[in-house]
């Protein structure tokens, strides 16, 4: 069992990355002889839950799959079962699943009795590697993705590689996105090793799962710990790919686009954007692109049926907290390894930019 401390001061906590079974004694243990409550969806629940909730002695409350969890009704019926059990604010809740899960599940734990304990089983690359982590909770609402939400840092989060057996390869190669992305933020050498181990990560060599992973969220851990609540600008680092991916995800209808196909056609979108601008070298963006379509990522806007929707794709985009009517803030990039938060992109140079880039 490999532990990676996030470290955060007060709200400090443990990653476990290795058998399951192992990550549910120190469960047991935080809970302190109350009963977890454990919340999954149920094709997940079917291949992996029985047991963990047997351990557990925690009968399971079954989410819809996918964004479909992400919604006001969904949160609401958790709270509600969470009173109906008679939860404390030391009660558990075990979030197993994909980051849809965790994300609804971290929010109504933040929300209840003003705040509980939250725990996380990842089922996906993409939890595992990156949404498990760093405490960022949240619903869907009003067509917009991610726009209601808290900051909850988990209590301990477990990683059990083993898990990744059983997910489909889309699901898979989505989050390969967000594994990726890391080497992109400040990492050029771990997108050098990606280029030459990303097929065997996505073909299900252990040994290289275990290393992408370990790195992915050891890169997450040093970020968020730097900035904690996202208001210093590091942590936004994060975003690469994210601010055209929500826009790509809110225009093709949420869910229609897996968040990391939209992120991996973000990011590519980011590099070539940057080499527009002639801040970024070309031949690091086409050693971007061409990896992620290796991958079997889309890289353009076409891939995902949004040719031609620059317009429509920067009014997104605007919403962003951090953008206004005429500037959009994203994440660019000087090179390989050299994102940087540019807070001031031209609204309309933009919109040119992603119409042409269908």
């Amino acid at each position: 069992m490999t532990t990676i401390r996030v470290d955060l001061g007060p709200g400090s906590y443990d990653v476990l990355i290795g058998p399951v079974e192992a990550g549910l004694e120190r469960i047991r243990d935080l809970a302190g002889g109350a009963t977890p409550i454990l919340i999954s969806e149920p094709k997940l629940f079917a291949l992996h839950g029985q047991a963990i909730a047997e351990r557990l002695g925690s009968e399971p409350i079954l989410l819809p799959e996918g964004e479909a969890a992400k919604d006001w009704a969904v949160l609401h019926r958790l709270l509600s079962e969470f009173a109906e059990r008679n939860a404390t604010r030391s009660t558990p809740i075990v979030a197993l699943g994909g980051g849809s899960v965790g994300d609804v599940a971290g929010l109504a734990a933040s929300l209840f009795k003003r705040g509980c304990p939250i725990i996380h089983l990842p089922t996906t690359l993409l939890a595992q590697a990156d949404s498990a982590i760093g405490g960022k909770t949240a619903i869907d609402a009003f067509g917009e993705k991610n726009l209601v939400g808290t900051f909850h840092q988990p209590a301990l989060v477990v990683v059990d590689p083993a898990f990744l057996d059983t997910l489909d390869e889309r699901q898979l190669r989505s989050g390969y996105a967000e594994v990726v992305k890391y080497g992109l933020i400040d990492d050029p050498a771990f997108f050098a090793w990606c280029e030459i181990n990303g097929l065997g990560v996505l073909a299900g060599h252990r040994d290289l799962r275990q290393q992408a992973i370990e790195t992915a969220i050891r890169s997450k851990a040093r970020i968020v710990a730097s900035d904690v609540e996202d208001r210093t600008g590091r942590r936004a680092l994060l975003n690469l790919g994210h601010s055209f991916g929500h826009a790509i995800e809110a225009e093709a209808g949420l869910g229609a686009v897996l968040h990391g196909e939209a992120v991996a056609l973000g990011i590519a979108l980011a590099f070539r954007f940057s080499s527009e601008l002639k801040i970024c070298p070309a031949a690091d963006t086409e050693r971007v692109i061409s990896h992620l379509a290796k991958s079997g990522l889309p890289t353009r806007l076409a891939d995902v049926g949004l040719a031609k929707a620059g317009g429509r794709l920067v009014e997104w985009m605007r919403r962003d907290k951090k953008s206004s009517q005429s500037r959009v803030a994203l994440v660019l990039a000087r090179g390989i390894g050299k994102a940087f938060l540019e807070t001031a992109v031209d609204a309309e140079r933009l919109a040119a930019f992603l119409d042409r880039a269908a």
